[in-house]
C-alpha cells in the first residue's frame, strides 16, 4: 500500500447552478454540513430520526444499534416492516394511479403500469408462490430477464418474507449450480428465454441443466415466466407456467412483518477464491439506505422519470430499479436489451422518447457510446435531462467531460456514486445541488458515512498518498453476512489490522479539498464491463479443462470495458509453437470459460507457458504478469524466481 501513488491530476471543478441548488433536496454546502455534523453529534440519534422519517414501520424500533457481537452489527433489530409493503402499500392511497414502470422490450415495445396495478400483479404472484409452499425464510433464486415480471418477483419474495437471490441471466449452468446449492434455495423463478439484440438467448434449459448436477436436488419448483416462445422441457409436477400460477390468485396479499434483521436477499459476487460469496443483506437498513440515497443522491422529485440502465442481477438494480425508485414513489424507465441494438441511438432514442430525467449508467455503455458515435447524442432531443449518475468503476476524466458536454450540455449535475454490493447503496457521491464536482472524483461521503484511506496497519495516510479506503463505523445499509460463511465474513472485510473498520478493497487518495479519487482494486477482483469477477473463479474454470495444468488471470486496462482479461496458462502437454495450434486451443479455452461461468469472463487474450512465474515457496508473482500483460520493462528483481526464463515465452502473444 505505501508505494501506491496517484498520477492522476484534475484540476477542474464544476459548482451546481443557482437554479439546481434552488430547487435541491439538499441544498448548498450549508445543508450538507448539517446532516453531517448531525451525525458526527449523535450517530444513533442521527440515523434512527431518519429511519422513523423515512420507513414505515409494523412495530417501531427502541433499539437503534447493537454493536455487541462486532462486526455482526444489527441496526433497528427490534422494529418489525415489510419492505413490498413500504414500496407498494403506501402509494395507494395517494398515487394509485402513478405510472411505476416503463417497460421498453428488446424490440422496442413499450408497456407501462400504475402503482395500483402492480400491487395486484405482486399479490397475486406472492399468493401463487405461497400456493407452492414457499415461506418466509425459504431461499429462491430468480434468473429472468429485465421486466417488469424481474422487479414483480422480488418485490413479491420480499412480501412473504422469502430471500430472493438474483443471479445474472447471463451466467452458465454451472454458476447458476453454485449459488442454488450454496444458498440451498429451494424454488427457481425463470423464463423460457430472454431477447438480446434481436436474439433468442434460453433461460429454462440452463436452468435445466444446473438442476441436474449434485446437490440441486433442493430445488422443488420452477416457475417458468413465458417471454419468447420457444420450446423447452417442461417437467411436472415441479414446473409451473407463471401464467397459470397466478391466474386464480386473489390481488391482495397480507405482507409478511418481519423484524428488521431479517435477510431480504443474498447476492453473489465474486470473491478472490473460486467460490462465489453470498452478500446477505437486511430489510430495514438495506431500505433505508435505498431511499435516502434516490432522495440525496438522485434528489428525487415526484415529477422525475428515473432510468437506471443496470440488470437485477447487480446490487445496482436492486437498489435502483428493484427498490429504491419503488420505495419513493418514482416512475421508471426499465429495458430488456443492449445499448446498441437496433443501433448505436437507442440510449438517447428512449431518453427523448421517454422524456427521462435521471439518467444513471456505467463508464464502460459511456466509452462504448463515445466510440460508436460520440456525435449521435446531439441527433435526439435530450432537454428533459437534468442529473446524469456513473456507477460501477471510477469513470476517466475524459469521458465524464464527453457524458457532462455532449450528453448533459453542460447543464445536468453528474453524481459519480462509489459503492459495492456489500453496501447496498451509495457511500461516496456528490450530493448535486451541494457538492462541487471534479471529474474522476466521487467526492465525499454520504452524509453519516465516515470514510478514511489507511495503510496496511490501518493508520490514516496523508493528503493525496494512496492507501486502503475503509469505512470506520457501521451503518445500516452493509452487509450483515457472507451467507453460511461469518469466518470469511470477519477475515474479508473485517481484518485485525483494520481496528474494527469495514476494508472496502479499493485503493484511494483523498485531496485537499477531502474528495475521495478511487485508484483500483487491492486484490484479484477484475471490473469488466462493470461487472465484478474473481480471477481466481476464471482461473478454476481454465484449469478444470483437460487440457491445463494451471492457469493464472490478471486485468489490464481496456478503454470500453474498463479491464479486460489475460489469461496465463500452462498446458498438460507441450506448449504449442506453431501459430495455428496455439489459436486453435485458445478458441477451445475461450468457449470453456464461456460456458462454465459465462461470456464476460472470456479471456480477451491467452498466453502460454512451460510454467508461471513463482517464488520458491511456489506463489504465483501476479505483478509481473500483470506487468508482461501491460507490455511494460520488467524492473523489478526476478531473482527469486524458480525460472525466470519464462518471462519471455509468457510475452508472445497468440496471433
Amino acid at each position: 500500500m505505501s508505494n501506491i501513488e496517484s498520477v492522476l491530476n484534475e484540476i477542474r471543478v464544476f459548482k451546481p447552478s443557482a437554479e439546481f441548488v434552488k430547487q435541491a433536496n439538499v441544498s448548498g454546502m450549508g445543508a450538507y454540513r448539517t446532516l453531517a455534523d448531525a451525525a458526527q453529534k449523535d450517530y444513533t440519534g442521527y440515523w434512527a430520526k431518519l429511519a422513523r422519517e423515512n420507513i414505515l414501520w409494523r412495530k417501531p424500533f427502541t433499539k437503534t444499534l447493537d454493536e455487541s457481537n462486532a462486526p455482526f452489527f444489527k441496526w433497528f433489530e427490534d422494529g418489525e416492516l415489510n419492505v413490498s409493503y413500504n414500496c407498494l402499500d403506501k402509494h395507494l392511497a395517494t398515487q394509485a394511479e402513478k405510472t411505476a414502470i416503463i417497460f421498453e422490450a428488446d424490440d422496442g415495445k413499450v408497456s407501462k403500469i400504475n402503482y395500483r396495478d402492480l400491487y395486484a400483479r405482486v399479490c397475486q404472484f406472492a399468493n401463487g408462490l405461497k400456493s407452492r409452499g414457499i415461506k418466509k425464510g425459504d431461499r429462491v433464486i430468480i434468473y429472468l430477464p429485465m421486466s417488469i415480471e424481474a422487479a414483480v418477483a422480488m418485490q413479491a419474495c420480499a412480501r412473504i418474507g422469502a430471500i430472493h437471490s438474483v443471479v445474472f441471466g447471463g451466467f452458465s449452468a454451472k454458476s447458476l449450480h453454485e449459488r442454488i446449492t450454496d444458498a440451498q434455495a429451494c424454488a427457481v423463478i425463470t423464463a423460457d428465454a430472454q431477447m438480446r439484440g434481436g436474439k433468442v438467448m434460453p433461460l429454462k434449459s440452463i436452468v435445466d441443466e444446473a438442476l441436474t448436477m449434485e446437490g440441486c436436488d433442493v430445488v422443488k419448483h420452477v416457475i417458468i415466466y413465458r417471454r419468447a416462445g420457444n420450446e423447452m422441457q417442461f417437467n411436472a409436477p415441479r414446473d409451473a407456467w407463471w401464467h397459470d400460477l397466478v391466474a386464480k390468485q386473489k390481488t391482495t396479499c397480507e405482507p409478511e412483518w418481519v423484524g428488521a434483521e431479517h435477510p431480504l436477499f443474498i447476492l453473489y459476487t465474486s470473491g478472490s477464491t473460486g467460490k462465489p460469496k453470498g452478500v446477505q443483506h437486511s430489510s430495514g437498513g438495506y431500505l433505508l439506505g435505498a431511499i435516502l440515497t434516490m432522495q440525496w443522491v438522485f434528489d428525487y422529485k415526484p415529477t422525475d422519470i428515473f432510468w437506471c440502465t443496470a440488470d437485477v442481477g447487480w446490487i445496482t438494480g436492486h437498489s435502483y430499479v428493484a427498490y429504491g425508485p419503488l420505495a419513493v414513489g418514482a416512475t421508471q424507465v426499465m429495458y430488456e436489451g443492449i445499448p446498441t441494438f437496433p443501433d448505436a441511438g437507442r440510449f438517447w432514442k428512449m431518453i427523448q422518447n421517454h422524456k427521462v430525467t435521471t439518467f444513471y449508467t456505467a463508464p464502460t455503455a459511456i466509452r462504448s457510446l463515445i466510440k460508436l458515435g460520440s456525435d449521435l447524442p446531439k441527433q435526439y432531443d435530450l432537454s428533459s435531462l437534468r442529473l446524469l449518475g456513473t456507477v460501477g468503476e471510477p469513470i476517466n476524466p475524459e469521458a465524464w467531460m464527453w457524458y457532462y458536454n455532449t450528453v448533459g450540455q453542460t447543464r445536468c449535475p453528474i453524481v459519480d456514486t462509489w459503492w459495492q454490493t456489500e453496501t447496498g447503496c451509495h457511500m461516496i457521491a456528490p450530493l448535486p445541488g451541494a457538492v462541487p464536482t471534479k471529474p474522476g472524483s466521487c467526492t465525499l461521503p454520504i452524509p453519516g458515512i465516515q470514510v478514511a484511506v489507511v495503510d496496511e496497519l490501518g493508520n490514516e495516510v496523508g493528503t493525496n498518498q494512496g492507501g486502503s479506503l475503509v469505512i470506520t463505523k457501521s451503518f445500516p445499509s452493509q452487509i450483515r453476512t457472507i451467507w453460511g460463511d461469518p469466518e470469511r465474513f470477519k477475515k474479508n472485510y473485517f481484518p485485525k489490522e483494520m481496528r474494527g473498520a469495514y476494508l472496502a478493497g479499493d485503493s484511494a487518495n483523498r485531496d485537499e479539498d477531502g474528495y475521495i479519487w478511487i485508484m483500483g482494486r487491492n486484490d484479484d477482483v477484475l471490473k469488466v464491463s462493470g461487472h465484478r469477477l474473481g480471477t481466481m473463479e476464471i482461473e478454476s474454470a481454465l484449469v478444470a479443462n483437460p487440457l491445463v495444468a494451471e492457469a493464472a488471470v490478471v486485468g489490464r486496462p481496456h478503454d470500453i470495458k474498463g479491464e479486460s482479461i489475460v489469461a496465463f496458462v500452462v498446458l498438460k502437454s507441450a506448449r504449442p509453437t506453431e501459430a495455428a495450434k496455439a489459436k486453435e486451443i485458445v478458441e477451445i479455452l475461450r468457449n470453456w470459460v464461456s460456458k462454465e461461468i459465462g461470456p464476460i469472463a472470456k479471456p480477451d487474450e491467452i498466453r502460454f507457458g512451460d510454467n508461471l512465474p513463482k517464488t520458491r515457496s511456489g506463489k504465483i508473482m501476479r505483478r509481473l504478469l500483470r506487468a508482461i500483460a501491460n507490455g511494460e520493462e520488467i524492473t523489478q528483481d526476478v531473482s527469486t524466481l524458480e525460472n525466470p526464463a519464462i518471462l519471455e515465452q509468457l510475452k508472445e502473444v497468440v496471433r
